[in-house]
């Protein structure tokens, strides 16, 4: 019993970071919009349509904070929210490997990392997103009920 309750208390912890990371970047791109929908536009991937890309991924970041903050949708919230993190972190992979510029789309305090610093920070939450999947109790999981 114990143990489910460390599970559970994890879960939570993994879920709220989520959320203050989704609300945050959502907020800081938005307020920002325009500088987030320049520099889209100068990504060698997202050239050809950074409006429909500046607008999705923060109401994408909010819809997934809205689907955590419900408890049934939570355990989907979380899978979101880790595939989410793995596009975030491939993308920022393959701009650093495979482009000759590093467009800075990020907002606030992530504005500040270097892209390698970035690509650590996304893989703590990919690593933490994962855990709190596995961990996840059984009967809370949705498909039981």
């Amino acid at each position: 019993m114990l143990m489910e309750r460390k599970k559970v208390i994890l879960v939570e912890t993994v879920t709220a970071l989520f959320i203050l990371l989704f609300v945050y970047a959502a907020t800081s791109k938005i307020i920002d919009f325009e500088k987030f929908n320049v520099e889209l536009g100068k990504s060698p991937m997202l050239n050809f349509f950074p409006g429909t890309v500046a607008i999705a991924v923060p109401v994408i970041e909010f819809g997934i904070v809205i689907l955590l903050i419900v408890k049934r949708f939570q355990y989907f919230a979380l899978y979101c929210s880790f595939s989410l993190m793995v596009m975030f972190s491939v993308y920022i992979f393959i701009i650093l490997k495979f482009s000759s510029y590093i467009p800075c789309s990020c907002g606030g305090i992530l504005e500040n990392m270097t892209w390698i610093q970035h690509l650590f920070f996304n893989i703590v939450f990919v690593v933490l997103g994962g855990v709190a999947i596995l961990i996840y109790p059984l009967n809370k999981r949705p498909y039981l009920q």
